[in-house]
């Protein structure tokens, strides 16, 4: 994935096109970050369309790598709180490492983002972050 593929899939998950980010997956598919297990375009579309309600999520690249097999993100990811998101809400829709958050509240967080490429799709995500 170069950085215009990326870009792209970038721009489709800023704009909350989970059809178009889900495109650019492999089937099966493998991301877990913070406590959170998606493995196909279904669950992917639940999650996001679940946290998406609470929260306007976008990510801006600080740093960018990639090669034939993993393409390798430094990101600020921020978080606006639209309605409260309490820990008990978290944990009954799967997303226990996820911060809650309040609403009018905003949180940037930098993350390091890794996408295991197979035959030019994203077939696995893992995640670091660092604390709030």
């Amino acid at each position: 994935m170069n950085r215009a593929d990326y870009d792209r899939y970038l721009a489709a998950f800023n704009t909350k096109d989970y059809d178009a980010v889900c495109d650019f997956y492999a089937e099966p598919m493998a991301m877990d970050f913070f406590g959170v297990s998606i493995r196909s375009r279904e669950d992917m579309k639940r999650f996001y369309a679940f946290l998406h309600a609470h929260v306007h999520e976008s990510v801006r690249v600080q740093n960018f790598a990639s090669s034939e097999t993993l393409t390798a993100v430094d990101a600020i990811v921020r978080i606006e709180a639209y309605r409260d998101l309490d820990r008990a809400t978290l944990d009954a829709n799967g997303a226990p490492g996820l911060f809650p958050i309040a609403a009018g509240d905003v949180q940037e967080l930098r993350q390091f983002i890794f996408y295991t490429l197979r035959d030019g799709k994203i077939a696995n995500v893992e995640c670091a972050m660092l604390p709030p």
